[in-house]
C-alpha cells in the first residue's frame, strides 16, 4: 500500500483506542510483566522482513506482541523504582509531539517547542523556588542533566584557574577535586565518568545512617582542597530518601571557591511544598540542580532538566556552532545552547502540559499525597511482627527489612524471598537493594494513580508473602 494513501484518521484512532484500553485495565492486572526478557526476545525474534507489512498490521502486531512484556509502571500498585506514572495529560501532549515531528534542536526550525520550552523552564525555576535568571536544558532525565551541569561546573572552575576546557581540553589542564558524598547515585559518578574526571578519582565524604553527608567529614575533605573543586550533593538519597544538610555545607564549599551541585532526581520538588520546603532548605545556594519531569512531575520518558545558575559557563559547555546554524539575537533563547543534541525531540510540550494542568496546586497535593501514602505504607507493615522500617520516611521512600530480629544472613534470605513472593503475587510491585550490607524492600511511592485504598491492598499482600515465608 501506498504511504500516501494511509488512512491517518483510522491509524490512530485505533491506536489512542489500545492505548486507552490498556491504561484502563492496567490496575486490574498483576503490576509486573507476564514475560521476562529472554521470554521476549523469543516473541520478537524473527527474520528480517523483505517485504513490508500495512501499517495497521503492524501496529496490531505490535502490541499482542509487547503486551506480555510490559512493566506495570502506570499502575497505582508499581513501587519498584522512582518511576513517575506518565499522567494522560502528559502522554497526550507527547502523542502531539510525535505528530508534529518537530526538531527541537534550535528556536528557527522549531518555533513553537523554542517557546514551550522557555516558558516551561520559568515555571519550573518558579515551582522549585530556584533563581530566576538559572539557564534550564531539557534533557533526557537526572542522568544526563547531572552530566550537563557537571560539565558547566568544569567549564567554570577550569576557567577561573586560567583554561579553557571547551577549546584545549584535558590535557595539561589544572586537576579538579570532585568531593562527592559515599550514597550519592550511581548516575552521578557515570556522568564523571564521561566528563574525564574519573568515578573513583573523587574524594568520598562519610555519611550517616540515612546517607546525609556529614558536616564534619564534609569539612575535613574540602578543607583539603587546592585549586579547581566541584562538590556534589543530594536532595532525596535514592534508597531512604534523606536530604544532605544544604546550608552548612554549601556555604562550606563556596568559602573555598568550589562550584556545589545537587543531584534532586526527585527530592529537589520537595521545595515546591510549604510543608516539605524545609527538608531542601539551603540548596537554592548552590550552582546547578539536576531533577527529572517523569517523576514527580509525571511527563512521559523521557524528560529532565538541568539547571544552573551561571547561564554563560552552561552554555559555553553546551554549544555547538556552525555556519549552517542561527544566530541567536537579544533576549531569544535557543534550546541547543543547554543540552548536548543538535537534533531531539520537543521534550518542552509534555512539561509545559503537565504544569498547565496540575498547576502550583495539584503539584503540591500529589506530592504531599505520596509522601503521606509513603508513611500509611511504612505505619501498615511495622505493625506487622518480624517487619522492620529502616529509614526515617522524609518522603516517598520506605526501606524494610523481615526478619530483622534474626541473624543477617537469614534475615537476608527471608527479606529477598519476600520480595520475590510479592512480585510472583502480583497485586503490587516493588524491588530489593543492599543498604549497609543488608538486602532490603525498596518502596517507591510516586504514581499519580495510586490510592489510600492500593496502599491497603499492597500492605496487605506484602504481609502475607511475609508471613508465608517465614511460615513455609
Amino acid at each position: 500500500m501506498a504511504e500516501r494513501d494511509l488512512d491517518l484518521a483510522a491509524l490512530f484512532h485505533e491506536v489512542a483506542g489500545r492505548a486507552a484500553a490498556f491504561r484502563g485495565a492496567i490496575g486490574d492486572g498483576p503490576q509486573r510483566p507476564l514475560r521476562d526478557y529472554r521470554e521476549m526476545v523469543e516473541v520478537f525474534a524473527e527474520k528480517t522482513p523483505e517485504t513490508g507489512l500495512a501499517a495497521e498490521a503492524v501496529i496490531a502486531d505490535l502490541m499482542d506482541k509487547a503486551a506480555a512484556g510490559l512493566h506495570a509502571t502506570t499502575g497505582p500498585r508499581f513501587f519498584g523504582w522512582v518511576i513517575g506514572a506518565s499522567h494522560p495529560v502528559g502522554v497526550a501532549a507527547d502523542w502531539l509531539t510525535s505528530a508534529w515531528g518537530q526538531n527541537a534542536g534550535n528556536h528557527q526550525a522549531a518555533p513553537a517547542a523554542a517557546a514551550a520550552e522557555s516558558v516551561a523552564a520559568s515555571w519550573l525555576l518558579d515551582l522549585l523556588g530556584l533563581p530566576a535568571d538559572c539557564s534550564v536544558g531539557f534533557v533526557t532525565g537526572a542522568t544526563v542533566a547531572n552530566l550537563v551541569c557537571l560539565a558547566a561546573a568544569r567549564s567554570a572552575v577550569l576557567q577561573r584557574a586560567g583554561w579553557d576546557v571547551e577549546t584545549d581540553g584535558l590535557f595539561g589542564a589544572p586537576p579538579i577535586h570532585v568531593v562527592i558524598g559515599d550514597d550519592a547515585h550511581t548516575t552521578v559518578f557515570a556522568a564523571l565518568q564521561v566528563l574525564g574526571l574519573g568515578h573513583d578519582r573523587v574524594i568520598r565524604v562519610p555519611t550517616d545512617e540515612m546517607g546525609r553527608v556529614t558536616v564534619e567529614g564534609f569539612t575535613a575533605a574540602i578543607s583539603g582542597c587546592d585549586g579547581p573543586t566541584i562538590a556534589v550533593l543530594q536532595a532525596g538519597q535514592l534508597n531512604t530518601g534523606a536530604f544532605d544538610p544544604f546550608a552548612e555545607l554549601i556555604a562550606l564549599a563556596h568559602a573555598r571557591g568550589a562550584w556545589v551541585h545537587v543531584d534532586g532526581a526527585f527530592g529537589l520538588w520537595a521545595r515546591a511544598c510549604p510543608s516539605l520546603a524545609g527538608l531542601a532548605e539551603g540548596a537554592e545556594q548552590a550552582d546547578s540542580w539536576a531533577t527529572d519531569g517523569h517523576k514527580w512531575l509525571q511527563t512521559p520518558y523521557d524528560s529532565g532538566y538541568a539547571i544552573v545558575r551561571d547561564a554563560r559557563a552552561h552554555r559555553k559547555a553546551m554549544t555547538a556552532s556552525a555556519s549552517y546554524l542561527p544566530e541567536t539575537a537579544e533576549g531569544e533563547r535557543d534550546p541547543s545552547h543547554f543540552v548536548p543534541e543538535l537534533s531531539r525531540r520537543a521534550r518542552g510540550f509534555a512539561t509545559w502540559a503537565m504544569i498547565r494542568h496540575l498547576g502550583r496546586e495539584g503539584i503540591v497535593e500529589m506530592v504531599e499525597r505520596h509522601c503521606r501514602l509513603a508513611r500509611q505504607m511504612a505505619d501498615g507493615l511495622r505493625n506487622e511482627a518480624g517487619i522492620a522500617i529502616l529509614n526515617e520516611v522524609f518522603l516517598n521512600q520506605v526501606l524494610v527489612r523481615f526478619g530483622a530480629d534474626r541473624p543477617v544472613e537469614e534475615a537476608d534470605a527471608l527479606t529477598r524471598a519476600v520480595i520475590a513472593r510479592m512480585q510472583a503475587d502480583g497485586t503490587c510491585f516493588a524491588g530489593g537493594a543492599r543498604w549497609r550490607g543488608q538486602w532490603v524492600m525498596r518502596i517507591s511511592i510516586i504514581g499519580w494513580a495510586t490510592t489510600a485504598q492500593d496502599i491497603g491492598a499492597s500492605v496487605a499482600a506484602i504481609r502475607a508473602a511475609w508471613r508465608a515465608c517465614s511460615n513455609p
